[in-house]
């Protein structure tokens, strides 16, 4: 086997966001371009000579070929081994227990998330360190530098490893460990939440229906709810993964998952309902007849993670992306414990996870985690709602009220306008940035503004600032709108509007989100011009 320095020459785009480089698949797919950026992952990380990597992916169209090639490159650039999942299949959680449970040099993730599959959709690749958690910005930083300075890349002229049963195996001098994809991390499950409870909970006649929309946690959901927990066969909704999802979007969200929200919704609906995403680590949870939000899961399970014996001893402090209500900051403000704001990206846990500061975190972009990996995780969610409803045999509807009760209700919304065209998306932010010293005092659609502000985020542990991630306005009684630019597509831009009204009124506690947000919307219309900039009516998805 002969390795070969094959010329290149920088390619254009190549800068990692806050989840790695996503990008249409097809352009991945372009001479030299995958390629490159694997080099450039190697090289912005000092070489991996004599290291070992953890490699997997969701299953998403060209997540096979793209393994092969990363296969090869890491053994022409000398990687002592490479733990890869059967088949090139590992959740984004799993990867990350493998990376720590194994104490690897880090790891390469094929995934774009939540974003759709196959040819003419989306694809990523992300580098994550070895604490298991996604590149921190000096990392990524480097990584990019990398691209910009390319001339060559190493290759090992080699065929294709057989990833397809367990097993070792050798390419050129380099080991590879091909591992059951799903074990390792049941088995971690196992040990984090009280299983026979959840079998007993089952085994009372509990329901539940579980959407793995096609996706990488099929596997993981059929093995844990349905063998070792005893829920009924076709609990898992959806269970096959496919390279293009089924031809939907792997987003567990109220749009994207509306077949399992109007079975929730129906008189004769199961107990309890969840979905997650692409890459396993998203999720939603629905009780029935009723919608719990990103925000609110996480505030009720910084509430209630004491049931699971993980978390009996308590947690040690809780942190949620600024965008997220602040429903947990009630929780952890009536619990005595530190809670902490970051930018949005899960990468800005890392470092409070790592130091103790926190064992529970969370975005409202339906990720949620603790400190058991270093990425949000999906499937744990489900189980640790689980492990609470077997402990209280209350249902969802009836947690959730009593949590309102006695912390407040966040009524809470994310309005998305997706694929504006970039110098538009620019312009809409650039003017209600510069706005934003002129807003205090003014009265908006009968809100008035108390304060506004772009938010800026000093790491408590390494002492890092991170500036420019999102605009704040906030108005008098509690309400806020937050505007963001996403980096989680692949064209035009992203922008999210995220709005927010607490209520403590008991009387005020079980309206519809939608009638008490909506002057807030009008509002935030108002001020930020969003139809002038963007041409659009109204959001592309209201989540």
């Amino acid at each position: 086997m002969q390795i070969h320095s094959v010329p290149t020459r920088p390619i254009p785009g190549q800068k990692p966001g806050t989840s790695g480089l996503r990008k249409k698949t097809r352009v991945f797919m372009e001479h030299h371009f995958l390629e490159n950026y694997v080099q450039s992952i190697f090289d912005g990380i000092g070489g991996i000579a004599g290291r070992t990597l953890v490699l997997g992916g969701d299953g998403r169209y060209f997540n096979d070929r793209a393994a092969q090639v990363i296969l090869r490159m890491a053994a022409a650039n000398g990687a002592t081994r490479v733990i890869v999942g059967q088949d090139a299949i590992l959740s984004t959680p799993a990867a990350s227990h493998l990376i720590r449970s194994r104490g690897t040099d880090g790891g390469l993730i094929l995934s774009a998330s939540h974003n759709p599959g196959g040819p003419e959709a989306d694809f990523g690749l992300k580098y994550n360190t070895p604490n298991g958690g996604p590149a921190p910005e000096a990392v990524t930083d480097r990584i990019h530098a990398a691209s910009l300075a390319i001339s060559e890349y190493r290759m090992l002229d080699a065929q294709d490893v057989d990833l397809s049963r367990p097993g070792r195996t050798r390419l050129g001098s380099m080991d590879i460990e091909i591992v059951d994809p799903v074990a390792d991390y049941a088995a971690l499950m196992e040990r984090l939440f009280d299983f026979d409870a959840i079998r007993d909970l089952f085994r009372s006649g509990f329901r539940m229906v579980f959407d793995a929309m096609h996706a990488v946690t099929g596997p993981y959901a059929r093995e844990i709810l349905e063998r070792r927990l005893g829920a009924a066969e076709g609990t898992v909704l959806n269970g096959r993964p496919l390279p293009d999802f089924g031809g939907g979007h792997p987003d567990p969200n109220p749009i994207w998952a509306r077949g399992l929200v109007e079975r929730m919704m129906a008189d004769d609906a199961p107990d309890f309902g969840a979905a997650s995403d692409g890459d396993g680590d998203r999720n939603m949870i629905v009780g029935r007849g009723l919608y719990v939000t990103p925000s609110d899961s996480l505030a009720l399970l910084a509430a209630q993670a004491h049931r699971a014996p993980a978390y009996r001893a308590g947690l040690r402090g809780v942190a949620r992306s600024m965008p997220t209500s602040g429903a947990v900051d009630r929780v952890a403000e009536a619990l005595g414990m530190p809670c902490y704001e970051t930018p949005t990206g899960w990468k800005f846990f890392g470092n409070l996870l790592d130091a103790g500061r926190v064992t529970l975190c969370g975005e409202e972009s339906a990720g949620t985690g603790s400190d058991h990996v270093r990425e949000k995780d999906g499937l744990w969610a489900v189980l640790l709602w689980l492990n609470i409803l077997a402990d209280t045999r209350r249902s969802v509807r009836d947690l959730m009220e009593e949590h309102w009760s006695r912390f407040g209700r966040n009524y809470y919304s994310r309005h998305d306008y997706e694929d504006i065209p970039t110098d538009r998306a620019n312009a809409l932010y650039e003017g209600l940035r510069a706005a934003l010293p002129s807003l205090p005092g003014r009265t908006v659609r009968s809100l008035r503004v108390s304060a506004a502000d772009e938010f800026a985020y000093d790491d408590p542990v390494d002492g890092s600032r991170s500036e420019r991630q999102g605009l704040r306005i906030v108005f008098e009684g509690g309400a806020r709108m937050v505007v963001r630019l996403s980096g989680t597509g692949t064209e035009g831009a992203t922008l999210r509007v995220y709005l927010e009204v607490l209520e403590t009124d008991p009387a005020r506690l079980r309206l519809d989100p939608a009638d008490v947000l909506a002057p807030l919307a009008q509002a935030a219309e108002e001020i930020a011009q969003i139809r002038r900039h963007t041409g659009r009516e109204a959001p592309d998805v209201i989540t």
